[in-house]
């Protein structure tokens, strides 16, 4: 089982920026690919980007590109998610996860283990 723990959440005004890191421990041979979700207040949780550890591949949902970044450091187990130019849309529960295959998905039914979330509130 592979423990992930989040953190770098907060309140933030528009056109801010945080970045948010995940590091994993313990099966960390499970962590091949990780990724962002989020879930905001009465809707479902939605993908926001992953990344492969083998090739440093990406994908982000069309609504972060050109503003989020997801970057892993592979010898320390985490990963990060640099989110600028926030907008009120983005808060939400930000969770990782990661899967053990190498496939980069956007399916949340894939990811084998999920950290607690951390909250980010963006204020217009």
């Amino acid at each position: 089982q592979v423990r992930l723990v989040e953190s770098g959440g907060g309140l933030v005004q528009a056109g801010g920026s945080l970045r948010l890191s995940c590091t994993a421990s313990g099966r960390t041979f499970g962590s091949s690919v990780m990724g962002w979700f989020r879930q905001a207040p009465g809707k479902e949780r939605e993908f926001v980007a992953a990344i492969r550890r083998s090739d440093d591949t990406t994908t982000y949902t069309n609504s972060v590109k050109g503003r989020f970044t997801i970057s892993r450091d592979n010898a320390e187990n985490t990963v990060f998610l640099q989110m600028n130019s926030l907008i009120p849309d983005d808060t939400a529960v930000y969770y990782c996860a990661a899967r053990s295959g190498s496939l980069l998905t956007r399916d949340e039914y894939q990811y084998n283990s999920w950290g607690q979330g951390t909250q980010v509130t963006v204020s217009s």
